[in-house]
């Protein structure tokens, strides 16, 4: 039933699921003074390897990345700048020859089908370009076609970005190089040509007169997610070379089904409809609709937007690659912004909001597994530090903390954000909580959760009232140094409250089960200040012209924590704290120092307080901080709001955070009729939601574990019982 409905609403001629613009994509000038493309070309990844694509006409310009092209190191003086930074592989360009006037021009990404076309004509003959990055072939795949013979002329080249050794003979084109940390690196293209001919001269393949041209790129690294062996692994050349070579067995065709099967395996596992657009709104290419979406309500763009977070996520974070980073794994620069690295203090998790709850556990994978394999890395370097002394002045003993940014290798850069590793702990937590594994919580979860457990028992400092406070944290990235700040005090909180639920889980560990819990209630709790804001530090900064006023409008709302994406503050347990964050997410404002993550965060936030309103609102602004291609730019481009404003979506339709399922809990009035099918809520239950006339229709509960769930709509509670693998349907239930 489920599959049906979602395939039902994917193929609606209505909801056309594409980003297309009428133009190639022009470079700028990057943060680190090169030419990037990263604003406005369409980006296409299987996880592991990517390519921004332009679509030029007389050249076409591929910008490529491979997940683990990382220049640094253990780092362990912790200095930001000498923490390394994710680098650009390089550029393939087709230069093509004597295609005449263009007219016609489209170029599009298809999120539907994870392919992207570039379409025109030239001189009466239409050109059809289409690239996708394959997941089952490990390749980034592109077929030209024309319907003209011998439509194809020019010639096709790697350069690579660290200026390693480009070699072309026969039929391919191979780059190899080494950078300065020892980490090997390897590209391999292949063409192969329909009619005409193909000869390589000085390191490029020439063609001439073809029908139809085929390319195909594989690349890897020497890097290993282990910390056992440097976090190096064997040379990349042997397998890149076999990835081209098995893939000789399939004709192009089956290349695409193979990558689309794939795809969709992920993508229509959800599908979201928010009602109509009007044709005018649809009739225009992206990048001038979303300044327009920005200013009026575009339900189908709205849409979009959700679907291109799941689309950016299932292209750039798979299983035994690297999670998303800054730039999501499409940065296009050697110096990029921020190092494009991990960033712990909001947006590596900001990526991840939207993993579990819109049916991608395994997407989140990557980022489970990376923090896993930096754990002795980490723990060495904490265990050193003197600024992670405990209360009575000594050397840590016990669990490990993080930095602001990190790196793959063990690496990290920047000030200590203390609390962060509760915050990783928050995601193993939540990988538990919506799949209801207890395999993977005893095995993984519970004992991740406990070492940080165990290294917050050591550090919390009591003050003379008893009460427990995380010493010298930080609010990122605003305010002073000083202790009992309410960002780190929310964290811990849900660390020590999701210990204890995941032991009483598992029936283990009684007695440090209730000093965890004990603990946990004496830690120093959100308070309410005199302007009935939801106080950002321990004690409010009355004196202070910028601080702890209405007129703070920082880009920050980190003493939010315990709203969303934490649980400690919800409208049901906590109402006049829940108040008090409502009355300082008012006073942040949308204006300044806001950015487009922030807007993301935002809206998260009102969907949990219950103002639709105000969430639909953060969407329309984010529309406004994006780049043509609908990426977040902050500036410069970030992804994180890009992934944070999909899971903003979902939680304004459904929530589950404090044990059970809110049906349309900030349901805007701008959506009045629409659906969604597929959304996870904790306890391992799916589901999928029609509304009308801006009021709940239906809503189908289902579940493969079975169980049974509280769900509420607009103040009523109904109790549903499943067996495994059962489902139950909601509409009468709920009448008044």
């Amino acid at each position: 039933m489920l599959a049906a409905a979602v395939l039902a609403l994917q193929s609606s001629p209505l909801r056309a699921q594409v980003i297309w613009f009428a133009q190639p994509a022009q470079g700028e000038k990057g943060s680190g003074g090169g030419v990037t493309y990263i604003n406005q070309a369409l980006p296409i990844g299987n996880g592991r390897i990517g390519a921004l694509v332009c679509g030029g006409t007389d050249q076409e310009l591929l910008r490529l990345n491979e997940d683990s092209l990382w220049t640094g190191d253990l780092n362990p003086s912790g200095n930001y700048g000498t923490m390394g930074a994710y680098q650009a592989l390089g550029d393939m360009k087709i230069t093509l020859a004597g295609q005449g006037s263009i007219t016609d021009y489209r170029r599009e990404l298809d999120l539907g089908s994870a392919t992207v076309l570039v379409t025109y004509q030239a001189d009466g003959v239409a050109y059809h370009r289409q690239y996708f990055a394959s997941r089952p072939a490990g390749l980034i795949i592109g077929r030209f076609t024309a319907d003209k013979p011998g439509g194809y002329t020019g010639a096709i080249e790697l350069d690579d970005s660290h200026g390693g050794n480009v070699v072309a003979a026969g039929n391919r084109i191979t780059m190899t190089g080494t950078l300065p940390n020892g980490l090997i690196y390897e590209g391999q293209l292949m063409l192969l040509r329909q009619g005409g001919t193909m000869n390589t001269v000085n390191g490029r393949i020439e063609f001439k007169g073809c029908d139809a041209l085929t390319l195909m790129f594989a690349a890897g690294t020497n890097y290993a997610m282990r910390a056992d062996s440097g976090y190096r692994g064997g040379a990349p050349g042997m397998m890149v070379g076999r990835t081209l070579d098995n893939v000789m067995r399939f004709s192009y065709g089956t290349l695409l089904i193979r990558h689309q099967a794939d795809y969709l395996h992920f993508y229509n596992r959800v599908a979201l409809d928010l009602g109509p657009s009007t044709p005018a709104q649809r009739a225009l290419p992206t990048d001038q609709r979303r300044i327009l979406a920005a200013k009026q309500p575009d339900p189908e763009l709205e849409a979009i937007l959700f679907d291109y977070g799941r689309y950016l996520l299932i292209s750039c974070s798979r299983p035994g690659g690297l999670p998303a980073n800054l730039q999501g794994m499409w940065n296009d620069s050697n110096d990029p912004p921020w190092s494009s690295d991990y960033h712990t203090n909001i947006n590596v998790e900001m990526c991840y909001w939207p993993a579990e709850v819109v049916n991608l556990p395994e997407c989140a994978t990557p980022l489970l597994d990376l923090v896993s394999s930096q754990l002795p890395s980490w723990r060495d370097a904490t265990r050193a530090s003197s600024d992670l002394k405990t209360p009575s002045g000594d050397l840590s003993r016990r669990g490990w903390a993080i930095r602001t940014s990190h790196n793959i290798f063990g690496g990290m850069g920047w000030n200590w954000d203390k609390t962060a590793n509760a915050w990783y702990a928050l995601h193993f937590w939540e990988h538990y909580a919506f799949s209801g594994d207890k395999v993977y919580l005893a095995n993984v979860a519970y004992p991740l959760m406990k070492e940080v457990c165990q290294f917050w028992e050591d550090h919390l400092k009591a003050l003379p009232d008893g009460r427990l406070v995380v010493p010298d944290g930080w609010s990122p990235e605003h305010g002073p140094h000083e202790d009992g700040v309410t960002y780190n005090q929310e964290i811990v909180w849900d660390l020590f409250n999701n210990y204890a639920q995941a032991s009483n889980i598992l029936g283990v560990d009684k007695e440090y089960r209730d000093k965890i819990a004990s603990m946990r209630d004496k830690l120093a709790a959100p308070r309410v200040g005199s302007w009935g804001q939801l106080l950002e530090w321990l004690a409010e900064k009355k004196n202070d012209g910028v601080l702890d006023t209405p007129n703070d409008h920082h880009r920050h709302t980190s003493h939010l924590f315990a709203v969303y994406p934490g649980r400690q503050i919800t409208l049901q347990g906590a109402p006049a704290l829940a108040a008090a964050a409502h009355v300082s997410l008012v006073a942040r404002g949308n204006t300044g120092d806001v950015r487009e993550w922030s807007y993301a965060w935002r809206a998260a936030l009102y969907a949990r307080l219950g103002d639709a309103e105000a969430a639909h609102s953060q969407l329309m602004h984010f529309f406004g901080a994006t780049t043509p291609n609908l990426f977040g730019y902050h500036p410069p481009m970030q992804i994180d709001g890009d992934f944070g404003i999909t899971a903003a979506i979902a939680e304004m339709l459904v929530q589950s955070q404090d044990g059970a399922i809110d049906l349309l809990p900030a349901l805007p009035a701008e959506w009045p009729n629409g659906s969604v099918y597929g959304l996870r809520a904790r306890g391992g239950f799916v589901v999928n939601v029609i509304w009308k006339k801006g009021a709940l229709d239906s809503a189908m509960i289902s579940s493969d574990m079975g169980g049974a769930v509280p769900v509420r709509y607009r103040g009523k509670t109904v109790t549903v019982t499943l067996a495994p693998k059962a489902a139950q349907t909601l509409s009468t239930e709920f009448s008044q």
